[in-house]
């Protein structure tokens, strides 16, 4: 079984209870699913679940190529020089990114109004960008983004793989076929 869900902002990637946190187990009722890597607190969007543990590690696994694409709400206005550095590869001390797709998009459709807001800054300009990754290091879009200058104010998991967040609206489910994955 393969189930997508669009994790909420402020939710843990995980089921069991955490005294006055939200958890998966708060928007899905199926039984001994997992997920397959993580999405963190205050990050949302697609996240996917699985009871299979080899479908599991080949989701999470970078060896596996699967790509994860991530819309992020950056503070400023992301030059072609930041974007280079982020196409290029990002040295963040501890380990160089691997080179990862990154452009500036509109505030994509149908995006649903975060909860709470990000701080908005009246003389701070915001723009869009999506970034594709292969590999999925803890933090490593917010720090990519940092690094060259320009701070993830939102991140939102759009796809992983062929898999997309299309259709679903924050705290809501559907099963999919692994199949897609292949």
């Amino acid at each position: 079984m393969l189930v997508a869900l669009n994790k909420p902002f402020g939710v843990i990637s995980k089921f069991s209870p955490e005294p006055g946190k939200r958890t998966l187990a708060d928007y899905v009722p199926i039984r001994d699913v997992y997920p397959a890597g993580r999405l963190d607190t205050d990050s949302e969007g697609l996240l996917l679940l699985t009871d299979d543990g080899a479908l599991q590690a080949r989701i999470a696994n970078p060896r596996h190529k699967l790509t994860k694409t991530y819309w992020a709400q950056v503070e400023g206005a992301p030059t072609e020089a930041a974007l280079a550095a982020l196409r290029g590869g990002v040295d963040l001390g501890d380990f160089v990114t691997q080179p990862a797709g990154a452009r500036v998009i509109a505030e994509p459709a149908g995006l649903w109004p975060r909860d709470p807001p990000i701080r908005y800054r009246a003389k701070i300009p915001t723009a869009w960008l999506e970034v594709t990754l292969r590999e999925g290091k803890n933090r490593q879009v917010r720090r990519m983004t940092a690094r060259v200058g320009f701070p993830t104010l939102r991140l939102v998991r759009a796809a992983i793989g062929d898999i997309a967040l299309e259709g679903l609206v924050p705290g809501e489910w559907r099963e999919v076929d692994a199949e897609i994955l292949s």
